[in-house]
């Protein structure tokens, strides 16, 4: 009796094999949330990836008022201004960064922009070892309602590990 991997290597089940690649490439957003995330970013971008893009959150973290547009909500490294909608509207994946103990009050208006479109998020927190746990704590109590997944990195080169985790 012929094994299961001999059988699937036959020329007779060949013809069933679908030769394309497993997925196409993830449109992925990159937003610092607040000062020391933005300089991690930018760090970041230097390097190669497959469809990232890198933006900081305007004010790191002034909310919009009501009725107001979120037109000029996002930067790119560029300095120039984005619509986060727009930003949204294209992206497979956003990625916010915070630094511990940083204020990370943006995420409710990005984690919302990513729910109403259903585009999935996830978060990470630059760790540090002279943050305060209640500093912590009170960074994360920002991210959790809105990310998927959240991570605490403990140096930056985690950061550029997990953004090629997620093939950004």
């Amino acid at each position: 009796m012929q094994s299961e991997s001999a059988r699937m290597s036959s020329a007779a089940e060949a013809r069933f094999r679908i030769d394309a690649p497993n997925s196409k490439q993830r449109s992925v957003k990159v937003i610092a949330l607040d000062a020391p995330s933005e300089r991690v970013i930018k760090d970041l971008a230097q390097r190669t990836w497959n469809r990232a893009t890198f933006f900081t959150a305007s004010a790191f973290g002034s909310a919009p008022r009501a009725g107001e547009s979120l037109a000029g909500w996002l930067s790119d490294l560029a300095g120039r201004t984005k619509n986060l909608i727009d930003e949204v509207d294209t992206a497979d994946l956003v990625v916010m960064i915070a630094a511990a103990g940083e204020s990370a009050q943006a995420a409710s208006i990005i984690g919302e922009a990513c729910s109403v479109k259903r585009v999935m998020t996830t978060a990470l927190v630059l760790g540090s070892s002279d943050v305060t746990d209640e500093a912590l704590s009170k960074t994360l109590s920002h991210l959790r309602p809105w990310a998927l997944m959240l991570v605490i990195a403990s140096a930056e080169e985690y950061i550029a590990d997990m953004l090629t985790a997620l093939r950004a």
